[in-house]
Order: C-alpha cells, then structure tokens, then sequence
C-alpha cells in the first residue's frame, strides 16, 4: 500500500477509466484559473517592429497566448490568419500602445497590407477607439515575459498575518512555489522547519511586505515562535528585513486579483456553527470571542470541558469559509456535534443558547452562499491533507451540500475522517494539477481497481493534463493522446465559454445547454477540447447523432488529432474517433466550425464569451430561417466538415412515410495513435447488437458519404501561396555541407511545417520529424527553440535533445548570415 511502484504506475487517465468516476472541471477551481493568468489577453493590442523594415513599426493585436510566447495579427489584416506569426517576449521588439509616439518612432503599414489601408492616420484613430493596450510592465523592464506568478521566487519575502492571537502580521519567506501554492517560514527561523505553512498565494491573510504598516496593524511574531528569540534579535531581524526589502519585492500588482474582505456585522458573545480549520471533519457550535474592527473577528469552537489545556480559535471575516447560522446543519440535513463536556448525545439549539445566555448570530451577518459551482458527487479531484498538509492527496466528492464538500482522500499516509471544505478553498486542485506543477501526488493504495466493479459514465470524462510530450511515444512513432504543446509547464488553451443565450441549432437540446458551466479550462488542448465536445454531445437530444457529426470521415484528411468520444442513448453506450486541434491559435477556429457543423451559432462555445448581444444576431431568427442560414453559409464557405453525412442534403429530400430500422452507421476512422483509438468499432453499441431508429434510410447516408469522398479525391490537398518570397525550399534548395556551416536559399522565417519537416530529414534527426509535424512547427516557430525549450516540451533525452538543437542552430546561424539584414 502507497508504494513507490504504486506512485510510479499511478495515472488519472487509467485510475478514472477503471473507476467509472469523473473529474471536477476545471472551470471549478478559480484560484487555478487565475494562477495561469500571465496578464495578456486576446484582443490587448502592442507596438511592434515590422519584420521587413525593423525601423518602423505597426500595431497588432494578441491573438492568444501560450507561455512566454504571444500569436500576434498585424490590424489591417481582418480575419485572414495566414499572417499570424508568434514571438517571444523576451526576445520580440514590442511595446505598449503611445510607445512610438514618446520616443518618436515610425509606425508605418507593412507593406502586405498598405493597398487595404489608404489612409494610415484614420485607421489608426479607427482602430485604437476603446482598444486595451498590453500592459507596459510586461513588455518592459524586469519583469518583461514573465509570468506573474513566477515572480514569487524562493526567498521572496511577505507578510502573513497571525490567525490566532493577534490581529498582527510577521515577515515569512517563501521557501517554495508549487503552481501558486507557497511553503512559507517565519523570518528569523531559516534552520527549523517546524513552524512552516503551506498557503496559495491568494489567500487573503498573506500580503506584500509594508501591508501591516500601511493598515496601522503591528508586526511582530506569532505567540506560538515568540519565546523561541528574545525580543532585541526580532528587532534585529526586522531592521534587516527592512534593508533587503528591495531585493526580495514581490510586485503588488500580484494581489490584485485576491479576494477583497468585506464588512461584517458580528458581536462579541455571538454562536453560530463552525467548522475548525485545524480539523475540518465535523460542524460544531462556535462563539464569536472578539471583534477586532469591521472586518476581523475571532470565532472559538466551544469547549465545555473545565480542563481544557488550550483554546481552539481563529481569525475569520464576513467571507471566511466554514462558519454558518445557527440550525445550518439541521437544515441540510447534517448532524451538528455537541460540543466537548456536552451532556447528552441529542444537542438542541434552543436549549443551549437559554443554557448559555447568548444570542444567535442573525442570518445576515453571513454572505449568501452560491451553489452554481460544477462539483457533484463521485467526482475526482486532487486535495490537501489538513492533518499534513506536505501530502497532496486523490479525494473523491462524497457529499455536496450548497457551497461546501465532504471530500474522501485516499493514499494518505495516515487515514483521516472526510474533510469539509468550501468549494473556494484554495486547497483544492483539478486533476492533474500536481503532474503539469512537478508535485508529488500521493496515489490510492491500490492503484488498480477491479474493472468488473466498474459502472456506466454518463457524465463527460476528464482526463489528466499531462506533461509529458513525445519521448514515450517515440517507441512507436506515435504521440500520446493526452499530449500537446506546453510551455514551461503551463497550460495553453484559453477558456472555452458556453454563451447559454446563443442558438442552439436541431441537435442540442437548449434546457441542457443551459445547465453547462459557464466555462471549461484553461488547459491541455486537446483535452479542453475534448471535454467540451463530450458536454455538447451530453446534451444533444439524441447524444449518438451529435457523435456521428463530429466524427472523423475515413477519408478525411489528417488535420489535427484524432481522440476516441463516447455517448449513451437509450440504453446503448457509442464511440466514435472525433478530431480535434493541438494547438491554441486554431481553437477559436476550431470552435466555430464545429458550431456550423452542427447548425447551432457560431458563437454558442469558443474563446470569446458573448455578454450582452451576440454578433451573429442568432435570436432575431427563427429556428427555420437560422438553419437554413447556417447551413448554407456551411456549404459555400468552409465545405462540409469530415464526419457522418450532410445534414443539408438530407433536410433537402422528402422524408420517406415510414422509417426503417437499422444498425447505426459511423465510419471509423483509421488507426493514428495507440493511445487514442478504441478497437470497438467507431459508433457500434458497446456489448450488443441492438438497433437503434434514425432519421434517415442507410443507403442515404451510404450515397451521401460515398459523394463526398469523390469529393474529397477530386481535390487533393495542396501547397498554396500568395507570391514568390513565400514559396518554401525544394529539398534541392537546401544544401548541406560536410562542414557544420549550412547554406539555405530560401528565409527559414517563411518555411512551413512541411518544410520544416522536409529539412529534419535530411539530418540525423530524420525520427524527430514527425513531433514536429504533429506539433505543427514551422519556421517562425523553429527559429525559437532552445535547449530547455526542446527538452520540457518534448521530453527528449538530454543526448537527443542537444543533436536536435545543433541543426537548430546551424539554421539560425545561417538565417542570421544571410537573411537577418
């Protein structure tokens, strides 16, 4: 049990399978969600130097971000995303919006686009009306291309304030950053660890070092480590805290998104239910000890015991999680335990506070409590250990009650009771948060779960953001499914938004789209993605023919990455193998041909959340005219999208009076990657032979799909190009010599994948191609490797790693000799 073969053999994706159990979504986990934020945006606008003439420069806008690395438009160019290229901010030569003007530089139209701008001065004044520049801080000085939270680096120091016996705070160094969540020690005890906290940077007692002086609280150290130095070596160590305050900052633009403390109503003498923090297992009567001032108090559990050795008490505000009104538990239906020294085992509200002689807290000194949170029972989630809170455990959803859980953990190292926690406590992650932040998760003691116990899934499955990439799946020549694009161990996908006010098209059912969750990731791309599609599929009137829509045809050009969907209807479990996209600049893309592809608006789910109106204006039209709309809009501009067959076409022939019963028909597709194909037959019921009614005759949907593919082999895929400077090299183009310098005749800053491709095989390198393929790195993109990048996003071995960016430079070697000026 929790051996270190079980830690190793440990993986979500099995351990869910084998469980029939889900994950929590990770749109649940807000503190996460806004630990990933690197403080651009899509639609932030920037200065930046034009390649063709590095003098001048020209404004553009993020298209979306992914680490250190921004995908920019130049304004001028509409939607036309053949010119998107990527920087590094590091690197890049970008600036806020005004740069140009204060230094007086040059902001001149590309010339790609200087025939669509006649007039420079009012597309400009058009352009920049109402736009969000990127912020100056991150683009210049210090901090340039860093992500905010990185800058929280061991030996940063703060202030913490003491939750127990004072309303004062004292200095902690961060000995740790785990993704946002800091191991903290007292200043003045660097060689004991016995005092140390684990706390997410969020936490609304933690704050930048000068906040106690600037709220005219004191500093000074905790009771519980006070004795331990007499009081000149504090007064000491504070003086030196104060010299170094410069070199251990952390920027204070970092708490800006911490929760801000409210006013709160309570008086002394006060009961109410609480849970203790230092053992979240039961709710027992509580009594507010002290007031403070408007926004702190001090909430004690009751203890009727005469020889109580100590006080259980802690610092609370109106928004502390685990206080409640009076009769709470019994209300939910919960059992409330009678204090200590309490006669009796039936505990009665009444009977107490006359025994007492205190008063209820009302029911408006505490906030309203939302219940529009995603969690449900059975799910998955990784947890802090409150008795240790070094170990990060798998907990399972028990109970749901409001805005607070019961959650199970397994593995741990000593067995606790079910912890109660608010489903904002910031000591909760989503699968696989512990994996993408390098921590060690504690694994159930038996990893492998009997599979005959296993129960049906309706739910949508979430898998495990994992951050291995290609090493792995080089033994076959193949990537894992679970892989994408991560940049130093961040996610890339932005969040994909339900906008429940959009159209919701024939095959959606418009109830259930509204109890989807507002929101889903930021994360691995293809599993956003893929959990996206599985709750649209979830909440189709019939979920097996939204499935045959999305499906991959089997001749159907290899755009993307195939993963295998599921869906129940009627009894009878389908699957299909659905393609989705890696990388983050084609999800909005992605998205929206998706919505077409199932005659819904084009905004219904993608990066954008619709507020107010949607741009499409989808709810002026009726269901009739907006499918007709859509479909045809489907047909002229991006073609009928691989998968099943023409909705249109059908929907243009007469219904036949009576429907025939057949077998469902899917086409599967052909087999790609290991890790994502099922051998099931794609769309067959899973276990039986049964048939299922459908809406149209077999040989219909045979003709429909055998039309498209002549199709599709009467236009064979093809290199295209606007003119002759982006026209990529020949393999006679590249002339490889036997001394290390290489010639190149054509810019590597204008190769596309498959010249990238093209080139890598021509090296010793010639196995590596296919990762950069499927991770669809082009030129722009190569000429921005480095060892470290290499190595964290694809896994290689140090000896690999190092051959591959050997080519790498001899490519930048070249491009910088013949092609930088």
């Amino acid at each position: 049990a929790g051996s270190s073969v079980d830690e190793m053999e440990f993986n979500w994706d099995e351990y869910l399978e084998d469980t029939g159990a889900t994950a929590a979504p990770h749109g649940s986990f807000k503190h996460v969600d806004t630990s990933l934020q690197n403080g651009f945006a899509p639609g932030m606008k920037l200065e930046v130097a034009v390649k063709s003439d590095q003098n001048t420069y020209w404004v553009a806008t993020i298209i979306t971000t992914c680490g250190q690395l921004l995908l920019l438009r130049y304004d001028g160019y509409g939607e036309d995303r053949k010119a998107d290229f990527w920087c590094d901010i590091m690197t890049a030569d970008l600036h806020p919006i005004g740069w140009c003007e204060q230094n007086k530089k040059v902001l001149k139209v590309p010339e790609g686009i200087k025939d669509k701008i006649p007039d420079q001065e009012e597309f400009l004044q058009q352009a920049l009306k109402g736009a969000c520049s990127a912020p100056a801080n991150l683009l210049e000085g210090l901090h340039r291309g860093k992500n905010p939270l990185d800058l929280i680096a061991p030996g940063s120091r703060l202030e913490l304030q003491n939750t127990r016996d004072s309303l004062g705070a004292w200095i902690v160094t961060v000995v740790d950053n785990v993704g946002g969540r800091l191991k903290l020690r007292y200043e003045g005890l660097e060689d004991s660890d016995k005092f140390d906290q684990w706390l997410f940077y969020l936490d609304p007692f933690l704050h930048q070092v000068g906040w106690a002086a600037q709220h005219g609280y004191s500093l000074q150290p905790p009771l519980a480590i006070r004795s331990l130095r007499s009081e000149a070596d504090w007064q000491e160590i504070l003086k030196k805290v104060k010299e170094e305050e410069e070199e251990s900052s952390v920027p204070t633009d970092l708490f800006k998104d911490k929760p801000v403390i409210g006013v709160h109503s309570f008086s002394e003498g006060m009961k109410l239910e609480a849970v203790d923090p230092m053992a979240p297992f039961v709710i027992s009567p509580a009594t507010v000890l002290k007031v403070y001032n408007d926004k702190y108090f001090v909430v004690e559990m009751d203890d009727l015991r005469p020889e109580r050795a100590s006080r259980r008490a802690h610092l609370c505000h109106v928004g502390s999680a685990g206080i409640f009104p009076v009769q709470w538990s019994l209300k939910n239906g919960l059992s409330l335990s009678p204090p200590p020294g309490y006669p009796g085992q039936d505990f009665d509200w009444a009977d107490y506070l006359k025994q007492c002689g205190a008063e209820a807290a009302p029911q408006s000194c505490f906030p309203s409590l939302t219940s529009d949170h995603g969690f449900k029972e059975n799910m998955k989630l990784e947890a802090v250990n409150p008795v240790d809170p070094e170990e990060v455990c798998i907990a399972t959803v028990t109970k749901v009650k409001g805005s607070y859980l019961w959650l199970q953990l397994e593995g741990s190292k000593k067995a606790v009771p079910d912890c109660i926690v608010s489903v904002e406590s910031m000591n909760i992650f989503p699968v696989g948060w512990c994996e993408t932040n390098g921590y060690q998760l504690r694994p159930p003691r038996k990893a492998i779960v009997n599979k005959q116990k296993k129960i049906a899934v309706v739910q949508p499955e979430k898998q495990i953001l994992s951050s291995r990439t290609v090493h792995d799946g080089l033994k076959n020549q193949e990537l894992n499914s679970s892989e994408s694009v991560v940049i130093n161990g961040k996610y890339c996908c932005p969040k994909i938004y339900f906008n429940h006010r959009c159209f919701s098209g024939p095959y959606l059912n418009k109830g259930r789209i509204a109890e989807l969750p507002q929101s889903v990731g930021p994360g691995n791309c293809v599993l956003v993605l893929k959990e996206v599609l599985t709750l649209l599929i979830n909440a189709a009137y019939k979920p097996s023919r939204v499935l045959r829509e999305l499906q991959l045809d089997e001749e159907a050009a290899w755009h993307g990455h195939g993963e295998t969907l599921k869906a129940k209807y009627k009894g009878k479990s389908y699957r299909a193998t659905v393609e989705v996209v890696r990388t983050a600049d084609r999800v909005a893309d992605f998205c929206r041909k998706t919505c077409i592809k199932l005659e819904c608006c084009p905004n219904l789910f993608g990066p954008q959340m619709v507020l107010d109106k949607c741009s499409e204006n989808c709810s002026v039209l009726t269901k009739t005219k907006y499918t007709h709309y859509y479909g045809k809009r489907k047909n002229k501009r991006i073609g009928r999208p691989p998968g099943g067959h023409s909705n249109l076409e059908a929907a243009g022939k007469k219904p036949n009076k009576r429907r025939k019963r057949r077998k469902h028909f899917f086409v599967h597709k052909k087999k790609r990657s290991s890790a994502s194909v099922d051998n099931t037959p794609a769309g067959s019921p899973q276990g039986s032979g049964a048939e299922e009614e459908d809406d149209q005759d077999e040989s219909e949907l045979s003709h429909s799909l055998a039309q498209d593919r002549d199709k599709r082999k009467r236009k064979l895929r093809t290199f295209s190009f606007s003119d002759d400077e982006n026209k990529p090299p020949s393999p006679k183009d590249i002339k490889m010599e036997v001394a290390e310098k290489l010639q190149l005749d054509s810019n590597p800053l204008e190769w596309s994948v498959a010249d990238v491709v093209r080139f890598l095989k021509s090296t010793d390198c010639a196995p590596l191609a296919r990762i950069f393929l499927d991770q669809e790195i082009d030129g722009q993109a190569l000429l921005l490797l480095t060892l470290p990048t290499v190595q964290e996003c694809m896994d290689l071995k140090l000896g690999p790693a190092i051959k591959l960016c050997h080519h790498i430079e001899r490519v930048k070697l070249a491009f910088y000799q013949q092609f930088a000026n």
